[in-house]
């Protein structure tokens, strides 16, 4: 079973909101999370456009600060915030601080249950090269032993070249894997065109007509497992 990182494994604590509002008020200024949560639509929409253009933004340190400096950039003209008193650099460091991040609680529960069944886990995603450290220091990464990060394998979702990198490493077919990840564009269209299960974590409810897998929780994993 393989995973994506961002929003199904790991996330900003408290929550991206909440750590966008802490750096902003550590700057002098202020917005309210409501807001912030409205201005950060254009992160999926960058994604996107970032895909569609292959600009590999997670593969060097300086296209990964070019990405999300532009990113904070346009949220804080729409949250109506100074653009030019190095807020933005203030948001990347603060959202490249390991300090600031965590598992989601129900991460280690639901990798425990199925490391015990002998099921191989992994992660396959869109991320810097510190997810390394990342998932170390939050304790989970002997939990993950395949690992296929688009910041050192030079290879974005939805390539599905990482996709397939993973496999190997962990020697099965596609149509033996699942993947659980939170975007349908790039967490389910792609492993499943390569044959593999995909389901969706939906935490936040933003997908209530997919019509496929779909969990809110990673302790739900087994039992739909068990029934699909």
């Amino acid at each position: 079973m393989l995973f994506d990182a961002g929003e199904t494994l790991v996330h900003p604590v408290p929550s991206f909101p909440e750590v966008f509002v802490r750096i902003v008020a550590e700057a002098g200024h202020r917005c309210e999370p409501e807001a912030v949560i409205a201005a950060s639509a254009v992160v999926l929409e960058r994604f996107s456009e970032a895909a569609a253009r292959d600009e590999r933004w997670t593969t060097s340190p300086e296209r990964s600060r070019r990405f999300w400096t532009e990113i904070y950039e346009r949220m804080i003209v729409d949250l109506g915030l100074p653009s030019r008193d190095g807020l933005r650099d203030r948001l990347y460091r603060g959202f490249t601080d390991l300090a600031n991040y965590g598992v989601f609680d129900d991460v280690v529960p639901a990798l425990d249950a199925l490391s015990t069944t002998g099921t191989t886990l992994g992660v396959v995603s869109n991320y810097e090269p510190w997810l390394e450290d990342l998932l170390a220091s939050e304790g989970v990464a002997d939990l993950l032993p395949v690992r296929a990060i688009s910041g050192i394998e030079g290879i974005e979702k939805p390539d599905p070249r990482l996709f397939e990198l993973a496999l190997a490493r962990a020697g099965v077919d596609a149509s033996e894997a699942v993947y659980v990840g939170d975007n349908p564009e790039f967490d389910v269209d792609p492993p499943e065109a390569l044959g593999m299960f995909a389901v969706l974590v939906d935490r936040r409810d933003r997908h209530p007509e997919h019509p496929g897998p779909r969990v809110s929780d990673l302790r739900d994993l087994p039992a739909l497992l068990e029934v699909a």
